[in-house]
């Protein structure tokens, strides 16, 4: 059974599980929640063709074995200046805080590649040790900007090697993503 557990504006306010948790962050408009309800093969994460939408931390139980957690977006949406700071704050708390982490999935519109807000969460989940997996989304989109900078795992000791390709409309390496996070 997969149930929402909740939507958490701090990061004190998450509850405390001995599941292991699977967190999924990326810009704004880039894909989260669809390939989350691909993922579990249920509409649980809601999802918008407005940026922005996921403004809090969203939980998700699933089958009281895992936690998945849905992130803000950073980068696109639109959002006063204060907002945006606080959203990232929030997010570096929880990547740097939350002992039940144990695999932060960064994802990248694969139509433009990796932004200049991507390449800083990186840097950041570099500089402080946090593993990370780079997921791209759309991947049965047409590309849009041909010259897109390819994101180098030997310039990134914190990120996994292998860089997943995705698309949630057509459920294409939707499996990997199970069976990393252990969902059959």
């Amino acid at each position: 059974m997969i149930k929402f557990v909740g939507g958490f504006e701090n990061v004190c306010d998450l509850p405390e599980t001995q599941f292991p948790e699977y967190a999924f962050a990326g810009r704004s408009n880039v894909g989260k929640s669809s390939l989350i309800n691909a993922i579990l093969n249920v509409p649980v994460a809601r999802t918008s063709n407005t940026p922005g939408r996921t403004q809090t931390l969203n939980m998700f139980n699933v089958h009281d074995k895992i936690t998945i957690v849905d992130l803000p977006g950073y980068g696109y949406a639109r959002v006063s200046r204060t907002d945006a700071v606080r959203w990232m704050m929030r997010f570096q708390e929880y990547i740097t805080t939350r002992r039940q982490l144990k695999r932060l999935f960064v994802l990248i519109d694969s139509r433009i590649g990796p932004r200049d807000s991507d390449l800083e969460l990186m840097n950041f989940c570099d500089l402080n040790g946090i593993s990370y997996q780079v997921v791209y989304t759309k991947k049965d989109k047409r590309v849009r900007e041909s010259n897109q900078m390819k994101i180098d795992s030997g310039l990134h000791p914190a990120m996994i090697d292998d860089v997943l390709e995705t698309s949630a409309e057509k459920k294409y390496g939707i499996e990997n993503i199970r069976a990393i996070i252990g969902i059959k």
